[in-house]
């Protein structure tokens, strides 16, 4: 699979000092804030008629959410990076502590990465179930404080997940799948609280008091789910820890004040469905008409087959432009599996961003985010996506 620029498209020789490439210093912790679903995926020849009964062809259950999928894709890129790679030290623990070889190749950079997010009561069975879906078991998030750093089996610190006492059901997504049109029709069911201000506001303070001096070196993704609520809590960033980054995703076309969300972060990524609502017929149309300055240092548009679109400020006042789509040399694009795309462009993004701050141009982040979306696509889940 290679990448190929669409026409119009002059490659970066150079790539501009922004933010989101944190001038050098590498980021120690990638925290990402949303929803965690347990997704019940139903394959169907053809979507239903109201009032009708169908026979489903397969049945899936499998743990679902933007921001756990993201960090399912991006806990097997880490696994990728060589062992003498630049490693964090979770917040909370003694660098001290750590082991030998913590500070390794300058070229590549492995954060701690943690999930925030309402999960039920931690003795629920349905909580050891999502853990487990990471590899995690629940003495890796004991009493001692983090899971444990060498366990093969999960890249994820889970201690800020916000476990919700008394409630045995986590949130739930059923997902009709019709195989003649790939659509896919989900219904959610939540009653889990959702995360408040005052909630994340103590997650931060456990990086602005970090022993180890390093929780300013830390970048958020946030879903964009309450983005009244987002909004306070990036405000809140940017007056304890300046030197954090920030990036969300504009994906649900009915929440109002995303676009205040994209004007606050470092780095905004759009889906497809929310341009559309705002009346753009293509990426270009929208990064341009949704840029401003000074605002985001990086913005990033999915468009299905027609690719990803990014756009960044060059200088003197001027943007560059940017646009990818996979060809493949066999031919077409065999699609298998579409839920989950974004949360992996969205992991192949932050991997380039976090992990490859000096070696990686822009244009090299897209490309491999893009081609590492269009892999997913092509198989069934996540699993295996680097095989």
């Amino acid at each position: 699979m290679s990448m190929v620029p669409l026409s119009g498209s002059a490659p970066v020789e150079s790539k501009p000092t922004m933010k989101s490439d944190r001038g050098g210093i590498p980021v120690r912790h990638l925290i990402l804030i949303g929803a965690c679903y347990m997704d019940t995926i139903l394959t169907v020849p053809s979507f239903p008629e109201e009032d009708s009964k169908l026979r489903a062809t397969e049945l899936q259950v499998r743990r679902g959410g933007n921001c756990p999928n993201t960090l399912e894709v991006f806990q097997q890129l880490l696994s990728s990076l060589p062992s003498n790679s630049n490693s964090a030290t979770a917040v909370g623990q003694d660098e001290s502590c750590s082991g030998p070889g913590r500070r390794g190749s300058e070229s590549t950079n492995k954060p701690t990465a943690y999930l925030v997010s309402s999960l039920p009561d931690r003795e629920a069975p349905a909580t050891n179930k999502i853990l487990s879906s990471f590899g995690a078991s629940v003495v890796d998030n004991d009493s001692r404080g983090g899971h444990d750093d060498t366990d093969p089996r999960s890249r994820i610190n889970f201690d800020h997940c916000l476990y919700r006492a008394g409630h045995q059901e986590p949130a739930s997504s059923y997902i009709i799948r019709s195989s003649a049109t790939q659509s896919r029709t989900i219904v959610n069911y939540n009653e889990l609280a959702e995360m408040t201000t005052d909630e994340f506001i103590k997650i931060v303070k456990t990086f602005v008091d970090d022993p180890n001096g390093s929780g300013g070196d830390s970048w958020w993704h946030f879903e964009g789910r309450i983005p009244t609520t987002t909004l306070q809590c990036i405000r809140h960033l940017r007056h304890v820890l300046p030197s954090s980054c920030i990036s969300v995703e504009i994906e649900k076309p009915k929440r109002e004040g995303l676009d205040r969300l994209a004007a606050e972060a470092d780095v905004v990524f759009y889906s497809r469905t929310w341009a559309e609502s705002r009346g753009y017929t293509g990426p270009e149309a929208c990064l341009r008409g949704e840029a401003i300055s000074p605002g985001p240092s990086l913005m990033l548009c999915t468009w299905g087959e027609q690719g990803v679109s990014g756009l960044f400020p060059s200088g003197g006042g001027e943007w560059e432009y940017m646009q990818y789509r996979a060809k493949l040399s066999g031919g077409d694009i065999s699609v298998v599996d579409t839920i989950g795309a974004g949360d992996t462009f969205i992991a192949g993004m932050l991997f380039g961003l976090v992990c490859h701050t000096h070696d990686w141009s822009q244009q090299e982040r897209l490309a491999f985010a893009t081609e590492l979306a269009t892999k997913k696509v092509q198989i069934d889940g996540f699993a295996g996506l680097l095989g």
